[in-house]
């Protein structure tokens, strides 16, 4: 049962890092890159830009942790299988969130 509690831990510890991104993208002043590696396009208002990436950072990042709690019941149960699927429907829909959502209403137009 030990095991499985550290499990769950550094398994939280993981969403409250993106969480704490979330926070970061609240306070910074620079646009907030959501693709690693790849060059952040023009953005029409930086501040709700940020608003925006780091609401959909902090709720992954609760999500995350929620989806984590079958842990507790065992690594052999189906529900570990539950979270890792959920992980992965999770980040998909966050993808198409941003590319859908946040980056249609966010960069600058080339007519402007």
């Amino acid at each position: 049962m030990q095991e499985l509690i550290i499990a769950f831990i550094i398994w939280s510890m993981v969403g409250i890092a993106f969480v704490c991104l979330g926070i970061h993208a609240f306070v910074t002043k620079k646009t907030v890159g959501f693709w690693a590696n790849a060059k952040t396009f023009e953005v029409k208002d930086v501040k709700k830009y940020n608003r925006a990436v780091g609401k959909l950072f902090c709720v992954y990042g609760i999500v995350f942790i929620i989806l984590g709690v079958p842990i507790l019941n065992g690594q052999n149960s189906a529900f570990a299988l539950l979270s890792c699927a959920g992980i992965l429907i999770e980040t998909i829909a966050v993808m198409i969130v941003y590319v859908t959502v946040i980056e249609k209403k966010y960069r600058k137009s080339e007519r402007s």
